[in-house]
């Protein structure tokens, strides 16, 4: 077992100062894979480092399977971690860095061997070892550095921006090997990132953090569909959501948003839910995310009239960024299987469009708080018994 508990940590670097991280409560399953993401000086890396016993904590307690840790050194914490930098020893060898944490715990000569052995031809790098880190890519060193964590056979993994240090493509590859990696090893994992892809592919849930608190945990599909504001809205998402203010509009039990002098029709359970909540007429910023939003033609009573500015060409879709008559910018996905050559070319700066909503996926946030008008709680079983009944009448 691997469980890992945080109830009320707080992490206060100065006296005075403002809390680095506050009011965290947070269950890890065994064996799960949590990410921590957030913008730089969230409070994730920090969050990490209290778990592994490099910061000391401020209040609260940290349990690992059932053991409160927070006067524990942190090789008492059966945990292996992976930094940013590597941290690897440039005289020793793949084999000897590898083998550091094992001599250092006496370990048997021969089992030695056989779990550095082991950890190379899972992660690879085999033909390595006898090589220094100077004499590798940045991707190998970062196989040594998680190959070195492998070895001490630990019930926990931290792993703090393992990849921010690689270029597009290994961070690409070396993605994908964490998730096979992830299934070859029995522990618990914590993963620090600041990028929204990593977090959306490699974890089971997701923590987003903001200013040392937690917005939101929840699996990816969760953040991404039901976010509970709209920093996490915003945050999730690549290109992020559209935000910008509008007004929500009830007549009777139909609800309407008027958005750019046009009034469009709420649809299907998010209308449903407004009107059991009985939320009312109100200024709102509504969210909208770029693969929500078609381009359309005259003959559509919701069209919005808008002007390219830039088209970026992505290959499997276009990124068109556009602008409303009344100033707002949107950024509309516009995948390429769906128009032909002549219209993709025709998609140029300064060129007008007309864009529509899907009424069914528009996000409704209070300005004030910030809060999404719709949680999670309020439509999740709806949308999972509607998805289900839509797979029967398919069958």
């Amino acid at each position: 077992m691997a469980t890992i508990k945080l109830t009320n940590v707080k992490k206060v670097y100065e006296k005075n100062a403002k809390p680095a991280v506050q009011d965290f409560n947070l269950e890890i399953k065994d064996k799960e894979f949590v990410v921590f993401v957030g913008p730089s000086g969230c409070g994730k890396s920090t969050t990490l480092r209290m778990v592994a016993g490099l910061e000391e904590i401020s209040g609260g307690t940290i349990e690992i399977d059932g053991v409160v840790v927070n006067d524990l050194q942190p090789k008492d914490r059966d945990i292996a971690m992976v930094f940013q930098n590597y941290a690897l020893y440039p005289h020793l060898t793949v084999f000897e860095n590898m083998a550091f944490p094992l001599r250092l715990k006496k370990v048997p000569q021969d089992e030695v061997y056989k779990r550095v052995t082991n950890a190379a031809e899972i992660l690879g790098i085999t033909e390595y070892l006898t090589r220094r880190p100077r004499a590798l890519s940045g991707g190998q060193r970062q196989r040594v550095a998680i190959g070195r964590a492998m070895v001490r056979e630990s019930k926990v993994f931290l792993m703090d921006e393992p990849l921010s240090n690689l270029d597009a493509k290994l961070r690409n590859q070396m993605r994908a090997e964490i998730i096979l990696l992830r299934k070859k090893i029995d522990s618990t994992f914590i993963y620090v990132t600041h990028d929204q892809t990593e977090a959306m592919t490699l974890g089971d849930r997701i923590v987003i953090m903001k200013d040392g608190f937690i917005q939101q945990v929840g699996t990816p599909n969760e953040v991404f569909e039901w976010p509970d504001n709209l920093f996490v809205a915003e945050f999730i998402g690549a290109p992020k959501m559209n935000t910008f203010k509008s007004e929500l509009i009830r007549e009777g039990d139909n609800y309407y948003v008027m958005a750019f002098g046009v009034k469009m029709p709420v649809d299907g359970i998010k209308a449903q839910k407004l009107y059991e909540k009985d939320v009312q007429s109100q200024e709102i910023i509504l969210g909208v995310r770029p693969e929500h939003i078609d381009l359309t033609n005259r003959n559509n009573p919701n069209s919005i009239v808008c002007t390219v500015l830039v088209n970026e060409m992505m290959g499997s879709e276009i990124h068109l960024h556009v602008v409303t008559e009344s100033g707002e910018e949107l950024i509309v996905r516009v995948p390429t299987v769906d128009i032909s050559v002549e219209q993709r070319s025709a998609l140029v700066t300064g060129t007008k469009v007309l864009i529509t909503f899907r009424g069914k996926v528009m996000h409704f946030f209070d300005p004030v708080t910030e809060e999404n008008l719709l949680t999670r709680e309020d439509l999740y079983s709806e949308v999972m018994g509607e998805e289900a009944n839509e797979e029967v009448v398919s069958e």
